[in-house]
């Protein structure tokens, strides 16, 4: 554990409506990646703790299935409403320990709000169904009943929205939730549990705990009292959490890596692709699944289109961006990230590929940067173009027809999101027909909308979230078989 001699703010878990340290009396220290200093220590709590957590939400699930769904629901308007007034806490919090931009750290606290509104707003709509029997006097009801315990693991990238994600639909269909933050980020985890308890959620309904995947995710995963664990993070990450849930069948939606290909036609408005790709590109740091992660531009307008892609990532600004609110990106998470970026770049140039702008770590304080990329000359099968980068670079390969382009969009292990940018509208419906990925966006950047269905395919991952299919995740199907007896009546 990294030694600071200034002062470290500390945050606690919550558990069973208390907020704790770990009786380990072990401690994770939370770096700002902006700066590489210090910012924070949290409790690394241990398996019991983690199964403490469990139990006390898997007895407040037997009263909290019991409260009308419109008072759940409730509760979740008023988190969003806490969360709104204290938005520019937040917002600083986010910004300290995640390295957002301010544009995007106020677009995700705010988002967050509206997320919770929107699931509150479902706890009038999710519905089962009556269908008619082929018996007499029997009617067919599917009921839709709540899994029991939800798990929430958590990713460092979107440390807050994902919260609302998980937990909103969790809630207010019933289901009680344990989460667990990133380690890189967990500070946001543990101050909205204050929201929580400021709101009055009865305890044990949401738990926050914090600590290393191996010991509290791993315990998340296998506990046979979890009945659904929902997970934002690698392929890596999801397979394991598959192999656990196993044990004793538990339910999983899991969203996972992705390597999503842009396709740029030869009638597209060239100015329009070039600001979305790199809009999708460089949102979030690099550091985002639906971003655009390979471009393929037609021959026809090869030269031009990688000209103006390269001038417009080498004007993106990069800098600490609680120091400057001009900055269009900040640094990548951790050390870690920055090598593994630097070394996909590094080794695509040794195989023959050209830098067309970028592609050098940038030193900035102790911070983890690396410029806005952009690498051309690089096959279909190497690792740049087959492999989640995670940071603010973009491959380009040309292709000759539009048939080559789907076939090179749809050679990856990942299948999560994908755009095309065309005038055609015959090319637009044979993409969003072929292209094997969960969403498909046409002439416009990559991000999706809380009503709509974010889920991967192929190695992205399986299950989903937002809209009525995301509520959908967090529902059992309950069948009931009503046979009626019309002489008994009395009349």
């Amino acid at each position: 554990m990294a030694q600071s001699s200034v002062a470290l703010k500390h945050y606690q878990m919550y558990i069973n409506g208390e907020f704790r340290d770990s009786s380990s009396g072990n401690l994770i220290t939370v770096i700002n990646p902006a700066t590489g200093e210090p910012i924070s220590t949290v409790p690394s709590a241990t398996v019991d703790e983690a199964r403490e957590a469990i139990d006390a939400a898997y007895e407040a699930q037997k009263t909290w299935k019991l409260v009308p769904a419109a008072t759940r629901g409730q509760y979740l308007h008023d988190v969003a409403t806490e969360i709104r007034k204290d938005s520019d806490h937040l917002i600083e919090m986010l910004q300290e320990e995640q390295g957002k931009i301010k544009s995007l750290a106020t677009t995700e606290i705010l988002f967050s709000a509206d997320y919770f509104d929107y699931m509150a707003s479902a706890s009038r709509t999710y519905e089962g169904e009556i269908l008619q029997s082929d018996n007499a006097n029997e009617s067919i009801m599917i009921d839709k009943q709540p899994i029991g315990v939800a798990a929430g693991i958590l990713p460092w990238n979107f440390p807050f929205f994902l919260i609302a994600r998980k937990m909103g639909p969790a809630l207010v269909t019933g289901n009680t939730i344990v989460m667990k933050p990133s380690t890189d980020t967990p500070n946001l985890g543990l101050e909205f549990a204050k929201i929580v308890e400021k709101v009055g959620i009865p305890k044990g309904v949401v738990n926050i705990i914090t600590g290393p995947g191996a010991v509290i995710g791993d315990e998340l995963s296998k506990n046979k009292k979890i009945g659904i664990i929902s997970l934002t993070g690698s392929v890596n990450s999801g397979k394991r959490v598959m192999a656990a849930a196993a044990t004793h069948m538990a339910k999983v939606s899991l969203e996972l890596g992705g390597k999503a290909p842009a396709i740029v036609c030869k009638d597209a408005d060239i100015d329009l692709a070039v600001q979305s790709i790199i809009d999708s590109r460089v949102d979030n740091n690099g550091q985002l699944c639906n971003n655009c992660e390979r471009v393929y531009v037609q021959e026809d307008i090869a030269d031009e289109f990688t000209k103006k892609l390269a001038t417009k990532m080498g004007e993106v600004t990069v800098g600490d961006p609680m120091a400057n609110e001009d900055i269009g990106m900040g640094p990548l998470i951790n050390q870690g990230a920055l090598d593994k970026v630097s070394g996909m770049v590094d080794r695509a140039v040794k195989a023959g590929g050209k830098l067309e702008t970028g592609g050098h770590i940038v030193k900035i304080a102790k911070g983890f940067y690396f410029e806005p990329t952009v690498i051309s000359n690089v096959k279909q099968d190497s690792e740049i173009v087959q492999d989640e980068i995670f940071g603010p670079v973009l491959p380009v390969l040309t292709f000759k027809t539009l048939d080559d382009a789907i076939n090179m969009a749809n050679d990856s292990d990942f299948g999560l999101t994908s755009s095309i940018f065309t005038e055609n509208i015959d090319n637009a419906m044979r993409a969003s027909r072929e292209l094997e990925d969960g969403e498909t966006y046409i002439n416009r950047f990559n991000f999706e909308a809380m009503n709509g269905s974010h889920s991967g395919w192929k190695e992205s991952g399986i299950g989903g979230d937002d809209g009525k299919h995301g509520i959908e995740e967090f529902l059992n199907t309950h069948v009931v078989y009503l046979q009626g007896h019309p002489e008994k009546a009395n009349g």
